[in-house]
């Protein structure tokens, strides 16, 4: 037997709370019942039953780029759409490596610097 991934952790010095329900917003997840804010932790379920995202305080600072990050693939939208709604939810963006055929994607950072990609959606 395998080990599955139960939870995709990310540490954040702020409030965990307030970066959970960022992600919240962003995937269209719901954080646990019990989360609040000024908690220690804060997690996104997947109602599917995939990884849930675990939002955990820490006291150190980031002092260099992630190694690890998310690739979104926007559903019922496009690139442009998905990448105007997220900064619209707080996130930053930082590069921008759409192809003139229409493929590659937007490199995004969350509100506590978190890097993520949104790649092509639905074309338009």
């Amino acid at each position: 037997m395998h080990p599955v991934i139960h939870h995709i952790t990310f540490d954040c010095t702020g409030d965990p709370y307030d970066l959970g329900l960022f992600w919240s917003k962003l995937l269209g997840r719901p954080l646990a019942d019990d989360d609040k804010p000024g908690d220690p932790e804060a997690l996104v379920k997947d109602p599917a039953g995939g990884p849930t995202l675990l939002f955990v305080r820490v006291d150190e600072g980031v002092t260099v780029k992630n190694r690890i990050h998310l690739d979104l693939r926007p559903q019922g939208r496009t690139r442009d759409a998905e990448v105007e709604r997220a900064i619209g939810l707080g996130a930053r963006q930082i590069a921008d490596h759409t192809r003139s055929d229409g493929g590659g994607w937007v490199v995004l950072a969350d509100p506590e610097g978190n890097e993520f990609c949104v790649e092509r959606g639905e074309p338009g």
